[in-house]
């Protein structure tokens, strides 16, 4: 039986858990740990849930038992015993600057990711490598970063564990999110695109494109996608019928060039 089949049939039971579930559980922690499996992947050129990883990190919660566990060896946390925190040796090629940083277990952190405090990853998460967490940010559960992203200072990246069958927060290659960020419910950040500092993205946004004069198409059940290259920054507009109102309203004022790539250019040797 393949451990997904084992997943969902553990994840049915909803109670007598053996030590089987226990080390299966265990079993599929690793592989998430180590990037094996994902909670969303790309295939086909579209991003979709895998809703049976999903299962097995709700599953870990279940057979989890609330009880004292050490934080980075100096200070003590309670939360469930199949959750703790994840640990990161010189073999990682992880950078994690002191000063209260944390990475849960079933997180995936790849080469030459820098963490800058404090900032958090939880379970389910997905940062590729070379990308960076810098100060007060935070990457939610199942949210999937690709590689060389750069997170600013205060940024928060939401996640989506439940309803299980929803897109985590998605944030493709070489994207730069601004200071003060937020990016919510299931949108999909495309490959190199810019965030100015204080832009809030959730599925129900409306985002203007200035450059095509029109707003991105909004799909009922499904993820707002910002463009690939899409250069955003915080604006708004004006209610018809009550002028002296206005509501926020992200503009696409272009797409990436020369100029908006001197601008984010990631020094490599900060890494």
């Amino acid at each position: 039986m393949t451990m997904q089949a084992q997943i969902e049939k553990a994840f049915d039971k909803k109670e007598g858990y053996t030590t089987e579930d226990y080390k299966l559980f265990e079993d599929f922690r690793d592989l998430l740990d180590k990037g094996k499996i994902r909670a969303a992947e790309k295939i086909d050129g579209r991003w979709g849930v895998n809703l049976w990883v999903k299962k097995g990190i709700l599953l870990g919660f279940r057979l989890g038992v609330t009880t004292q566990l050490e934080w980075s060896e100096q200070k003590k946390f309670y939360d469930k015993d199949t959750y703790p925190e994840k640990r990161f040796g010189l073999e990682n090629e992880v950078r994690i600057v002191p000063g209260g940083s944390s990475v849960r277990s079933g997180a995936y952190i790849g080469k030459n990711v820098t963490i800058m405090p404090p900032s958090y990853a939880n379970v389910g998460a997905y940062v590729d490598d070379g990308s960076m967490l810098d100060s007060h940010s935070l990457v939610g559960s199942c949210a999937q970063i690709g590689k060389r992203v750069h997170i600013s200072a205060g940024v928060m990246i939401g996640g989506v564990l439940e309803p299980i069958g929803n897109n985590p927060v998605i944030v493709e290659d070489d994207v730069f999110i601004g200071g003060n960020c937020g990016v919510y419910e299931g949108v999909i950040i495309s490959e190199r695109a810019v965030l100015a500092a204080g832009v809030i993205l959730t599925s129900s946004t409306r985002v203007f494109d200035a450059t095509k004069e029109e707003y991105l198409p909004q799909i009922k059940g499904e993820s707002l996608i910002i463009p690939p290259e899409a250069v955003i920054v915080p604006g708004s507009r004006t209610l018809e019928k009550f002028p002296e109102i206005s509501l926020y309203t992200p503009v696409i004022v272009k797409y990436r060039d020369s100029k908006t790539d001197t601008s984010v250019t990631l020094e490599d040797w900060l890494r």
